[in-house]
């Protein structure tokens, strides 16, 4: 009961202080992974800590790399790895998908929101016929103006809180 009462805080407040500063705060997520890891610790031993370390690492592990690109803050890889300090590595893999398929879906409706249905098909079909000429090189420019971002802690939060109500659990 502590692990989701304190899993719906950690998640509550990050879509609050994502959705209004653009920012996940260390003061949530660093406590949190604490927590997971002594909670486990304490009630199963070192099981319950190597359960919990392991989350640790895949839910951090799950977001390193597009932050490590630059598509995403560090708040966001912490939130990840307090939901796997908390709940395991099995329920963060599963919640993972179910946040990547959410974070997929908003990014489609922001960039055909953004660029229009048509103009987004359209580059769809003719992407593929540029590309037939370049002979594997390919040289973008990059522009402020195209870029499309959003708080990717929504999705981290509404995946997560669905995979919990449906009970993906092992």
């Amino acid at each position: 009961m502590i692990i989701y009462t304190t899993l719906s805080l950690v998640l509550g407040i990050s879509f609050i202080t994502d959705i209004k500063n653009r920012k996940i705060l260390n003061i949530v997520t660093l406590p949190t992974i604490l927590i997971g890891l002594l909670f486990h610790s304490i009630s199963q031993g070192w099981d319950g800590f190597f359960f919990s370390g392991a989350g640790l690492l895949v839910g951090s592990g799950t977001l390193l790399i597009p932050f490590l690109l630059g598509g995403m803050g560090a708040g966001d890889v912490k939130l990840m790895g307090a939901v796997g300090a908390l709940m395991g590595s099995a329920f963060t893999l599963k919640a993972f998908v179910v946040v990547a398929l959410i974070g997929g879906l908003i990014s489609l409706i922001l960039i055909l929101k953004k660029n229009g249905l048509m103009h987004s098909l359209r580059s769809l079909y003719i992407f593929p016929v540029l590309l037939s000429e370049t002979k594997g090189v390919i040289h973008l420019k990059p522009d402020a103006t195209s870029s499309i971002a959003f708080p990717y802690g929504v999705p981290i939060v509404i995946g997560t809180l669905l995979t919990v109500v449906w009970g993906v659990v092992s």
